[in-house]
């Protein structure tokens, strides 16, 4: 074994957070693991070493998934920060009411609001794309399935927000959403059956702990990693789409001749611009990772990104086609910690994609606004000048 090759980037500096992927693509060419000092973290840079440290859980551990202490301690004993057996109890019941068989009573409601929200916004003829829809429709979507009533109805966005921006390292916009996302975690660590719509997932899952499927009080948990971890991720994903599209017009052109194309426009969204910027792993041993050492104890940093847009593993990456269809791609993760929300997201996703492909032949896009996100990569507004419809 080699010892990895080191870099000077700063992994969360403003302009690599905000353009990622000219950094990525140095750091693939350097290894599949690169050892970067400024943030005392091995990055993993290619698909295949990427894919294969997700799926060893025992090497690899998920107790360590934020770069600062702080989060990682406050995340103990969740599904999010957890490793079997105790993963395997907390995730079951957080999965049992987004298996897609318990998706499928809503599949016909979310398309409704999808087709609903985007005729008011092809009538409209121009809009603010973010706030409008890519923010407006999950935060409804999430907000009656888990029961969210009154002042955290209001507040889901700006917790969702500053709790995947606290996973970074403890740098200014981590310290800044601390208390914010401590406001979060106050609630869910409060919060009672009784709180939360009757009928609602959410109930169902203080049901689970009081059968005793899961420990006592953990259902606050569960409930915070649907609005940590579901929210500001699905935001990006939706406002990726209408970016893309208005970009890329041959590309909603297809998708408007072949609907059934939607599955796979999605995962090429997905592929080609990730949501999560990078996720920590610790390895719980000395391990070697395509011929390089890594040390035990090492904080490690997953690159969904970089390993995305492998020339090893996808012909022409840098390409956004939907006829791609790259059901293999990393964004939802992969192995037991693979993204317990994903059937959730491509419900959300693929209404939006349908709705959009049905009444839009033409999206005309102003420049999209990013700003600087630890773990999100997001747009933060976007405008659509021109709305040709169908």
């Amino acid at each position: 074994m080699t010892i990895p090759p080191a870099s000077g980037i700063d992994l969360f500096a403003d302009e690599v957070v905000l353009d990622p992927y000219p950094v990525y693509a140095g750091l693939r060419e350097q290894g599949s693991v690169v050892h970067l000092p400024k943030n005392d973290v091995y990055v993993l840079t290619r698909y295949d070493a990427i894919r294969g440290v997700l799926a060893d859980w025992e090497s690899f551990s998920s107790t360590s998934i934020g770069f600062n202490p702080t989060v990682n301690e406050a995340l103990t004993g969740t599904s999010l920060a957890s490793d079997p057996p105790t993963h395997t109890q907390l995730r079951a019941t957080l999965t049992e009411n987004l298996s897609p068989r318990a998706l499928r009573g809503l599949k016909g409601q979310i398309e409704a609001k999808a087709d609903a929200a985007v005729a008011e916004l092809v009538e409209k003829g121009s809009f603010e794309a973010i706030d409008a829809l890519a923010r407006a429709f999950p935060l409804e979507v999430v907000a009656d399935l888990i029961g969210f009533t009154g002042h955290v109805r209001d507040n889901m966005l700006r917790w969702g927000q500053a709790a995947m921006q606290v996973i970074g390292p403890m740098n200014q916009r981590t310290a800044e959403s601390f208390p914010i996302a401590g406001e979060l975690y106050g609630w869910c660590s409060q919060v009672r059956s009784a709180d939360l719509a009757e009928g609602s997932v959410g109930r169902g899952i203080f049901d689970a702990e009081a059968r005793g499927a899961i420990p006592p009080n953990t259902a606050g948990h569960i409930i915070h990693q649907y609005l940590g971890a579901g929210v500001d991720t699905t935001v990006s994903a939706l406002g990726n789409i209408v970016a893309l599209f208005g970009t890329h017009p041959d590309q909603l052109e297809l998708v408007r001749e072949d609907p059934s194309l939607v599955p796979a426009a999605f995962n090429e969204v997905l592929r080609f611009w990730t949501p999560v910027h990078a996720w920590g792993r610790r390895a719980t041993k000395n391990v070697d990772i395509d011929g390089i050492a890594v040390p035990a104890g090492a904080q490690i940093a997953i690159l969904f990104g970089a390993g995305n847009r492998d020339p090893r593993h996808y012909q022409d990456p840098d390409a956004f086609l939907v006829k791609r269809n790259p059901i293999d791609h990393l964004s939802f993760g992969y192995g037991p910690h693979g993204c317990a929300g994903q059937g959730l997201a491509r419900l959300e996703a693929h209404a939006v994609i349908e709705a959009l492909s049905r009444r839009v032949k033409r999206l005309v896009v102003g420049p999209a606004v990013r700003v600087p996100s630890n773990i999100t990569r997001s747009i933060e507004e976007l405008p659509v000048l021109e709305v040709i419809p169908a």
